[in-house]
Parts: C-alpha cells; structure tokens; sequence
C-alpha cells in the first residue's frame, strides 16, 4: 500500500504558498494543501545572515508523488534553493489516509 507522507515547503509569502499548493492539487500531486500565512525565519545564506517573514506550506500526499512534486514545486518556486522536504507519518487515522491515497492516486501527472 503507498505510504502517505507531509510535505514542508517555506515559500517567500502567502501568495506563492497558495499559487504553489493549488497547482499541487489540481494536478492530484497532492490530497491537500495547507498554508500557514506567517512565519519567521532566521538562516545563513550565501554567507549572510538572513532574517525574514515566510509562510509555510504543509500538503499530504504518497511517497511515489515526491519525485513529481519536486520538479513542480522548482519550476514554480522564487527561491533558488527552495526547501522541499517530506516527513513520514507514524500513525493517520484509516479514514484519512485512505481519502488522500484516493485522491492523489487518480491523478495524471
């Protein structure tokens, strides 16, 4: 059975968070889409020191999608490194799981 996943992408505001996560799902990359609107962040970069306001978008999807939802998520992100990780769920309830399994399986890349 395919192993369901979250997704963390920092992006440089809330509009491109939301750009980002709604072609994800409307290509059925992704189940859904979540975008914290605010968030602060501190980090070295280029050999400076950085400081700055981001949201954060936060999707389920399967492990088989990571590759795909990589080579999006490059072509659309501002940054030129843009961080684009998945972390493995441990415990989701059935219900759930199987409603986003059902989503992003249908879809056609």
């Amino acid at each position: 059975m395919a192993e369901m996943v979250l997704g963390y992408i920092p992006c440089k505001n809330k509009k491109e968070a939301e750009k980002i996560g709604k072609q994800l799902v409307e290509r059925k990359l992704v189940a859904c889409a979540n975008v914290i609107p605010e968030i602060s962040s501190c980090y070295r970069f280029e050999e400076k020191l950085c400081q700055e306001s981001e949201a954060l978008l936060l999707f389920k999807t399967i492990k088989s999608k990571k590759v795909f939802i990589k080579n999006a998520v490059k072509k659309m992100h501002s940054y030129k490194l843009p961080c684009i990780a998945f972390i493995k769920f441990d415990d989701v309830n059935k219900e759930y799981e199987l409603w986003v399994k059902k989503q992003v399986l249908s879809g056609l890349i």
